[in-house]
C-alpha cells in the first residue's frame, strides 16, 4: 500500500506523524553538528555525542548547527 499521498485524518495519526517528523529532524540536526565537528578536526567524546544526540529541542540544536562551524573545541559548543 502506497501511503505517500495519503491524507491522515485523525488526531492520533496526525500527532504521531508529526512527532516522528521532529524526532527525524532532531536526529538529522545532531548528525549535522557532528560531521560539521568532525570534518573540522574537533575530538568529540562520548559524553558530548551522547548530548547532542539525546537533544531534541531545535531551537537548541540550531544553535549548536551555527556553533560548530566556528568554535575552537566541544566545550565551546554548549557555552
Amino acid at each position: 500500500m502506497d501511503l505517500r499521498n495519503h491524507q491522515w485524518q485523525s488526531d492520533f495519526a496526525l500527532k504521531h506523524r508529526a512527532e516522528g517528523r521532529a524526532e527525524g529532524r532532531a536526529e538529522g540536526q545532531a548528525r549535522v553538528i557532528l560531521v560539521v565537528l568532525a570534518t573540522r578536526g574537533i575530538t568529540v567524546p562520548s559524553w558530548a555525542r551522547a548530548r547532542i544526540s539525546a537533544c531534541t529541542d531545535g531551537t537548541e540544536l540550531d544553535r549548536w548547527v551555527s556553533r560548530a562551524v566556528v568554535v575552537e573545541s566541544v566545550e565551546d559548543l554548549f557555552a
